[in-house]
């Protein structure tokens, strides 16, 4: 098996799996346990996966967030009831931003019965789904492609937010810690802030594992949200420092 096939198989193995060994990964691809760590650093030199002790695993962390492969299967019940949610708020003849994440990108199959809406969006998944879709006017962001967020960033995408203005903003974010939100990427971080400049009201999505998580870059402070949209009560230390800050969090139950 060439090295780029062996590698893309690693890949779709966690996507699955989360984390796997180097023994294991050795065993699945019959190549020496050599030949996996130089996979390994591969990968993870382009920032597909991050390096454990004895393997590697897709799982986020402070400094490294997961493919939006892998995310999209991560509290998928969840993230629907999140989006119905979201679209509960949008009218007919309004301006949406939708921004890369995957608990946001579940609002663009739900869009239709709104029509007609603009639809200003970096993220790659609802730019297909509503591309060609009658009624809906979309606004694609330019920018430099990133696999790994199947999205579009850096000074094309935030030259042209800067020259929008939305009625909403739904946006999502991998790490909420006391009552600001934090991501693992610089210029995933400066993309939803403009997001946020853009828009009249904004909003986040965040399904509750990712509440207690921290990361790298402070991307706001809850606050700047008209609202915090969450699918599973908190626990009361998670929960206090977004009430002693103001933090209005809406709980979306199961119905």
């Amino acid at each position: 098996m060439k090295s780029d096939s062996r590698r893309q198989g690693i890949m779709d193995f966690l996507m699955d799996a989360g984390t796997a060994s180097v023994d294991d990964l050795a065993s699945r691809f019959g190549v020496s346990k050599m030949t996996v760590h130089r996979d390994l650093d591969e990968l993870e030199e382009s920032g597909f996966l991050r390096k454990v002790r004895g393997g590697a695993s897709i799982q986020p962390s402070g400094l490294f967030e997961s493919d939006f492969r892998y995310r999209q299967k991560q509290a998928t019940e969840e993230k629907q009831r999140l989006a119905a949610a979201a679209v509960a708020m949008i009218e007919p003849g309004q301006t949406v931003i939708i921004d890369d994440g995957s608990t946001a990108g579940g609002i663009a199959g739900r869009l239709s019965d709104l029509r007609p809406l603009t639809v200003i969006t970096n993220n790659l998944a609802v730019i297909e789904e509503l591309s060609g879709v009658g009624g809906i006017n979309l606004i694609a962001l330019g920018g430099l492609y990133s696999k790994k967020f199947h999205g579009f960033f850096g000074l094309l995408a935030e030259d042209t937010l800067k020259s929008l203005r939305a009625d909403v903003a739904f946006l999502s974010s991998s790490a909420i810690h006391g009552a600001s939100a934090f991501h693992q990427d610089q210029e995933v971080v400066q993309t939803k802030r403009l997001m946020m400049a853009a828009a009249a009201r904004k909003y986040l999505l965040v399904d509750h594992g990712k509440f207690g998580r921290t990361a790298l870059h402070f991307l706001t402070d809850l606050k700047a949200f008209d609202a915090v949209l969450t699918g599973r009560e908190l626990e009361p230390a998670l929960r206090e420092p977004l009430d002693a800050a103001g933090v209005s969090l809406t709980l979306v139950d199961k119905h």
